[in-house]
């Protein structure tokens, strides 16, 4: 198998960053070397918004990274670090991070070159594949997941371990009507992508209904065993639904993953 790496800060990740790994990925596994917070203290001059540590669980969610290392303060950001993983195949870099430099260790180090160009990021392919049969039980969750961040992946790991997950996004009108004007933040199907990217979700949809049961269709559709939410998004008429028709429903808390701060979109939002 090609190992393929890449030098990333995955400082605020966003669904550029996840196209560019998906696209790294067509060449091989990705093994991912995360800035420490000094490195990218040091490569950028200022403050990590997400420590190490958070950063690494964010990048071992994805079903396109192999695996992911916190690297030390590496004395160059041109060049690949040791780090103990396999020696790479291939360095992987986006256009924005190309540089003669990079190029140039790498033929020196017998390892190929490729840059991601800005013309291949764009859109939002499937990034799971389609159900297929496990003989596990279906777990649907909804919602809107309009600032993806740790506490959604956190959620879906601990959802996932009920049976096959099933992640329904909420459409852009639906949420404009339920949160108002100002929402979402990121369109439907990039928020579809970001929630199908997630190692723990067997398929991500879009809603096609409305209301607080916007994903009433897709139920249908799927005929999910489980329905999850959180305390958050724990309604009466969700409630009802599933007791009508004999989906188990179940009321997770918001707890973040052990060592990580809890995250919200709101939250987020309003961090500048």
């Amino acid at each position: 198998m090609t190992h393929v790496n890449v030098f990333t800060p995955f400082d605020n990740p966003g669904s550029r960053d996840i196209r560019f790994l998906q696209e790294a990925a067509r060449l091989g596994e990705v093994h991912a070397m995360l800035w420490s917070d000094e490195g990218l203290r040091g490569f950028t001059g200022r403050e990590p918004r997400f420590p190490a540590v958070e950063r690494l669980y964010f990048l071992e969610s994805l079903r396109f990274v192999k695996e992911a290392r916190i690297v030390g303060v590496p004395a160059s950001a041109q060049a690949l670090p040791e780090w103990g993983g396999p020696k790479p195949d291939v360095w992987v870099v986006d256009e924005a991070s190309d540089h003669p430099d990079k190029a140039a260790f790498c033929r020196a180090q017998d390892i190929r070159y490729h840059v991601v160009r800005d013309a291949e990021l764009a859109g939002f392919p499937p990034a799971a594949p389609g159900p297929a049969a496990s003989g596990r039980r279906k777990v649907l969750v909804t919602g809107s997941f309009d600032w993806f961040h740790t506490g959604h992946v956190r959620f879906f790991e601990e959802v996932s371990e009920l049976g096959d997950l099933y992640v329904v996004v909420g459409h852009d009108r639906n949420i404009r009507l339920l949160k108002g004007a100002g929402h979402p933040l990121y369109s439907e199907q990039e928020r579809r992508y970001q929630c199908g990217s997630i190692r723990y979700v067997k398929q991500a949809l879009i809603s096609s209904g409305d209301g607080w049961l916007d994903a009433e269709p897709e139920i249908r559709q799927l005929r999910p065993d489980v329905y999850a939410v959180n305390e958050d998004g724990d309604k009466p008429e969700k409630r009802d639904f599933c007791k009508e028709h004999g989906i188990e429903y179940v009321v997770l808390k918001r707890t973040p993953k052990p060592g990580l701060a809890p995250r919200s979109s709101t939250g987020l939002k309003a961090t500048p």
